[in-house]
């Protein structure tokens, strides 16, 4: 049952007057802010005219989940992200297989659903990124399927001072390798099938890119760990680093993985900046940070969550049955310190 209704704004249509309020999804727990509106309220009217409101409540939650609006499309959903959240973006360096569900909305993840993904920030790894996300269910799985979140402000405070304090020095490495029949190709990832427009990118977003002799790519870039947030001016764990670490996916893929490359050839895998190891240790640490401040909900139909990608990690439960969520990206930033 959700606690702590506030009532926030009265809207008045063409038959009646209906209430928008602010809950929480349960006592104590703030992350996701939920605004319950109900199926008749404009579906992007509320959300244009209340943007500041929404601003400041994603400020100080991270995550805001509009819950009784009427959505129940790509399209809906589109209008609705953009009143939200601003002019929509293009996925661009991608790392994920994902499908086009119109203009610049995508399904989320197309990973298969007997797996977990794990906690991480969109596009951490990257130059420039979204700082809001927009995610919407239309259909929820049958079984499982949340979409968990984690404060990664509370994730810094629980990782131990000398922990933060190598990642603060040596930053950490995203080395990436295309055309192994693992993953996305070259191609889809950066949208091109030309060479020339790949080596252009790599050398603007400060990427290391070389072409193997089996015509595959190996890139590697050097990335912060640590931010602050340009709005709130908090700093946040924000990267891939644990992500993308081998031993952070299941065992027994792993494995797989391990048995089938040399390490220099793995699809994805994580260092510290300057290409030492991270410590066993250091992973699991990292990993216990991110599992204490772990929370999930329960999807319903229409459900649209706001989150703003540097103050909250997200991630997704394994799930049967059909699923259903869509996403969007806004607002692109580019760290001065990145």
């Amino acid at each position: 049952m959700y606690q702590e209704a506030e009532a926030l704004s009265k809207i008045t249509d063409a038959s009646e007057t209906a209430s928008v309020r602010k809950e929480f999804v349960r006592p104590g727990q703030t992350l996701p802010l939920v605004i319950l509106g109900c199926r008749v309220v404009p579906a992007t009217a509320w959300p244009r005219e209340n943007r500041a409101m929404i601003e400041e409540r994603l400020n100080e939650y991270g995550a805001v989940l509009f819950r009784g609006f009427p959505i129940d499309s790509a399209e809906s959903f589109h209008a609705f992200a953009n009143a939200a959240a601003g002019e929509l973006l293009e996925y661009k360096e991608r790392s994920s297989p994902r499908h086009e569900q119109g203009d610049r909305v995508y399904t989320s993840t197309d990973y298969p659903p007997e797996y977990r993904i794990y906690l991480h920030n969109e596009h951490s790894y990257a130059c420039r990124f979204p700082m809001k996300l927009l995610f919407c269910c239309l259909t929820p799985a049958r079984q499982g399927g949340q979409t968990p979140l984690a404060d990664t402000r509370k994730i810094m405070a629980g990782i131990s001072a000398e922990t933060r304090r190598r990642f603060a020095e040596k930053k950490w490495m995203y080395v990436r390798n295309f055309g192994a029949g693992f993953g996305l190709s070259w191609q889809t990832a950066f949208q091109t099938s030309s060479a020339a427009e790949v080596e252009t990118y790599c050398m603007r977003a400060g990427i290391e890119c070389e072409w193997k002799v089996d015509g595959g790519l190996r890139t590697r870039q050097i990335r912060p760990a640590m931010f602050h947030h340009p709005r709130t001016g908090e700093q946040v764990w924000f990267n891939h680093a644990t992500f993308f670490h081998l031993s952070t996916l299941p065992p027994t893929i792993s494995a797989m993985l391990q048995s089938s490359f040399r390490e220099e050839d793995l699809p994805n895998n994580t260092y510290y900046g300057d290409g030492s190891p991270i410590e066993p240790e250091t992973l699991e640490e990292l990993r216990r940070a991110y599992e204490a401040e772990t929370f999930s909900f329960d999807w319903q139909r229409g459900d649209v969550l706001l989150v703003d990608n540097m103050l909250v990690a997200h991630g997704r439960e394994s799930y049967q049955g059909e699923r259903r969520v869509l996403v969007a990206m806004a607002e692109s930033y580019e760290p001065p310190d990145s």
